[in-house]
């Protein structure tokens, strides 16, 4: 007898349907699985075989699994469900046809119990896309589930409730909806707690707000990773939409937290420096997402940014000026998105004392330029702000002196991104980080001093039109955060302030 379920696959952040058909004949026992099924799909069979004796249920003898579509590679344990169901109707054992509208996905045990499985998220949004509204999941992927509208999801422990539901002896309600609600990053830091280092703190500030990319440059104890430490602290509240975006990321990779479903708060990633190409791009054989994508709607932060490989760092161009990053391998290719705030420190020089007011540096002018290389051209191009971070004079380190708290800068943040937000609005960008040459011509008319200052700075570094759009980009984040409709002289000043490093970098 013939039975076909309905099941999802993943290609990136987007689902495919699966038609899980099986086939019971007379002969000896074998079991066949096609329809360009990985590893982890071939050997579904032993834990099915298993579930499905353990749960009560008798395992028949000749069976061939197809996996349609059979040209599209079938990857990892989420058909095993399906799968056990389909053999269990094609059996008899399943009487009713009600199985035919839902769409399964989960691993068994071999006690029959259900496993959680990765890329729910995106699986109930695409396959709701195509006019699917009916899903058996595992329970503990129920959290998971219970923030999309517009389906009814039922979450089982086992697959013997499964089987009960489906032959009517039982009568789950679908899981409950729930209200997201966005909450703060827990931050290590406090920019209360950081004493000093006033330029540095008004950079950051001006960075997030605009969703500008910030590179902090000073000797070792300067307090830059300190300073890196303190951003979440200010980040602006995440969207629902937003939210979605991140979990659908974190979902695939695998690493979100299931007993709270989806992101609440933005990400905040901070790879080592000997992390691979692989792992700060995404790739590997099922093409997952990397620290990159993983930091979407967030901050990705690079310390001692001349210590990455420079493969690594030139994965970040695209991802820098496009918001998403394509992952190529044998197996195909993925879009990822890939829109994060960059915040890199680096020293000037190996000693790190290259600059300092009252430091010698003991590193030759070569020596010098090669550990500057390390970082390209085109991707310093792409960092808005490059501000030098000197130690901190013992007068600030020993001052009572109350510094601003992470709480009263927010304030200054959201009231900016807020302005952003209105001026964008229906225009699909959020911030002025993201503005096209299009929205710099609407939005960033200077008068004739503020245009004279900035020609003559074009002139006088030899920037690139990158450059000269990213001074326009961070002048109206500054004019966002002063209340002012128009850009001023001061505001077109202070951005050109935090590129004149450039002179020194390049």
């Amino acid at each position: 007898m013939l039975a076909t379920t309905k099941s999802y696959g993943l290609l990136g952040l987007k689902g495919y349907k699966v038609d899980v058909e099986v086939d019971i004949s007379q002969g000896l026992p074998k079991y066949e699985i096609v329809g360009l099924p990985d590893t982890a799909v071939k050997e579904s069979k032993e834990r099915v075989r298993a579930a499905v004796k353990n749960s009560g249920f008798k395992f028949p003898g000749k069976i061939t699994i197809n996996l349609a579509p059979a040209n599209q590679k079938k990857e990892g344990p989420a058909f095993d469900l399906p799968i056990a169901i389909s053999i269990l109707c094609a059996s008899e054992q399943i009487k009713l046809g009600e199985y035919k509208k839902f769409v399964m996905v989960g691993e068994l045990g071999l006690d029959g119990s259900l496993k959680p499985v990765a890329g729910l998220l995106p699986i109930l949004i695409s396959a709701r896309e195509a006019g699917f509204t009916s899903f058996i999941v595992p329970k503990q992927n129920e959290e998971e589930a219970s923030y999309i509208e517009g389906v009814n999801v039922f979450a089982f422990e086992n697959l013997k409730g499964v089987v009960a539901f489906i032959n009517g002896e039982v009568k789950p309600m679908p899981v409950e909806k729930k209200i997201w609600k966005s909450e703060q990053l827990f931050a290590s830091e406090d920019f209360a707690r950081v004493k000093g280092q006033g330029i540095a703190k008004r950079a950051i500030e001006i960075a997030v707000a605009g969703g500008h990319n910030i590179l902090m440059v000073g000797p070792p104890g300067s307090g830059k990773t300190m300073l890196a430490h303190c951003v979440p602290s200010i980040l602006p509240d995440l969207t629902f939409e937003e939210a979605l975006e991140v979990t659908k990321i974190h979902s695939v990779a695998g690493t979100l937290d299931l007993s709270k479903g989806v992101v609440t708060s933005r990400p905040f990633r901070s790879p080592h420096h000997t992390a691979t190409t692989v792992a700060l791009a995404g790739g590997g054989k099922d093409i997952k997402p990397g620290e990159i994508s993983l930091a979407h709607n967030g901050v990705l932060f690079l310390d001692e940014m001349p210590e990455y490989s420079r493969d690594s760092l030139e994965t970040l161009r695209q991802p820098l000026e496009d918001g998403r990053i394509s992952v190529s391998r044998a197996s195909g290719t993925v879009e990822y998105p890939a829109n994060f705030i960059l915040v890199a420190s680096m020293n000037p020089c190996p000693c790190g004392n290259y600059g300092s007011k009252d430091l010698t540096c003991s590193c030759s002018p070569s020596l010098i330029q090669r550990y500057m290389k390390k970082i390209s051209g085109p991707l310093l191009d792409r960092i808005d702000l490059k501000i030098d971070v000197d130690r901190v004079a013992y007068v600030d380190l020993t001052t009572d002196a109350q510094e601003e708290s992470s709480e009263e800068i927010k304030k200054r943040v959201d009231k900016a991104r807020q302005i952003q937000l209105e001026r964008y609005k229906g225009e699909n960008i959020y911030s002025n980080a993201k503005m096209t040459s299009k929205h710099i011509k609407k939005y960033c008319k200077l008068d004739d001093m503020s245009s004279t200052l900035l020609e003559n700075a074009f002139e006088k570094y030899h920037m690139s039109a990158r450059g000269y759009n990213r001074i326009l980009k961070v002048a109206r984040t500054i004019a966002d955060l002063d209340g002012k409709e128009d850009i001023e002289f001061s505001h077109i000043a202070e951005a050109i302030a935090y590129r004149n490093i450039d002179k020194v970098m390049l």
